[in-house]
């Protein structure tokens, strides 16, 4: 086996340290190089040892972990995944935390239930690798496949398109977007590009719960387009997009001329939700060759059969090209599928799809 992913444990709770360490330890790929219980402690055995991958609370005491993080950032880049309670303050600080160059954001894990264990342990070594990759963009682990948990297809929320289902034509055009690691900046690059008249746009963003209201409120404060967080029954119009929100499924319906979304709870598709698969697979359902599917950059194949089913369904689909994503993951599986027609730098995205819809 290739060596393992070093991870070092920031966090002020010998709870959460322990809770952690024995979530990481369990995969294969990974292994815990250390725990500190604070940005001091860290500091310190980074100086002995440099981690691959840090994951880092962001309220602890002595230094907080925005003040840490920054930090890291200018003087020695290392991945970073944040830990968050989710708060709405503690939202906010991983929106933050974003923007300071953490990699990802996952919740901080609950042992309360045995499905939110098992669930939270499948999202944080998934993040922590994709971390890494992140990192060594040019010189990838190749991961071998993760076989104890299972991993649904969107079958599990939306049945296969019938082979001679078909759409017919209108002028109202939907766009889909799916992305993860990387996503909230490639997004905002995305949406910040786009005028006041482009079609309705859907968007899966692997996030947690909550963070996905913060993210869409920023975006609707500096972009021309109206975003918000997807609400169940609301309408996909021109000039607006809408966003899963954290922990539900998206799917996009249609009701004579309208479309709309469903937001619905479900088994994690592609050890994610929202998942991408689930809302390119309902867009090719409803929408057909009236659509256009974007799958930006993130870790995993999430998305690569939905969008190969979008584009045997007429639609026009456009992945994001590897020298722009921050993980070339879910564009080069859609690319190796044979669903993608257009492989695009993150800056030719939007002027693509405006003049192709």
């Amino acid at each position: 086996m290739a060596n393992k992913i070093r991870v070092l444990i920031v966090d002020d709770s010998a709870v959460v340290r322990q809770t952690l360490s024995q979530i990481i330890s369990s995969d294969p790929h990974l292994e815990v190089m250390g725990t500190a219980p604070d940005p001091y402690f860290a500091a310190k055995k980074i100086a002995e040892e440099v981690p691959d991958v840090i994951t880092l609370d962001v309220e602890m005491p002595r230094m907080d972990g925005l003040t840490f993080l920054k930090k890291i950032m200018t003087q020695h880049p290392i991945p970073v995944v944040i830990i968050s309670s989710l708060t709405e303050k503690g939202t906010e600080t991983g929106m933050k935390a974003l923007e300071l160059g953490a990699v990802d954001i996952i919740t901080k894990p609950q042992v309360n239930t045995k499905t939110f264990f098992e669930e939270s342990r499948i999202r944080i070594c998934d993040a922590v690798k994709a971390a890494a990759h992140a990192r060594i963009a040019r010189k990838r682990i190749k991961l071998d496949p993760h076989m104890v948990e299972p991993k649904y297809s969107a079958d599990a929320v939306i049945p296969p398109i019938s082979p001679n289902m078909s759409m017919i034509k209108t002028t109202e055009y939907v766009v889909a977007v799916g992305a993860s690691t990387g996503g909230t900046e490639a997004l905002t690059t995305f949406l910040k590009a786009l005028p006041l008249d482009s079609p309705g746009i859907i968007i899966v963003q692997h996030m947690p719960e909550k963070f996905t209201t913060s993210f869409a409120a920023r975006l609707n404060e500096i972009c021309k387009i109206t975003v918000k967080e997807a609400e169940n029954g609301d309408s996909v119009i021109r000039g607006r997009a809408l966003i899963a929100p954290g922990n539900f499924h998206m799917l996009l319906k249609r009701s004579g001329a309208r479309y709309y979304v469903e937001i619905k709870d479900g088994p994690l598709v592609n050890r994610h939700r929202p998942s991408v698969d689930v809302l390119f697979r309902s867009t090719a359902r409803y929408a057909g060759a009236n659509a256009v599917g974007v799958i930006m950059t993130g870790m995993g194949d999430d998305g690569a059969k939905g969008m190969l089913e979008m584009k045997q369904a007429g639609a026009n689909t456009v992945a994001q090209d590897e020298s722009t994503c921050v993980v070339f993951g879910m564009p080069k599986e859609a690319i190796k599928l044979g669903g993608v027609d257009k492989v695009l730098a993150l800056e030719a995205i939007a002027p693509y799809v405006i003049k192709h819809h």
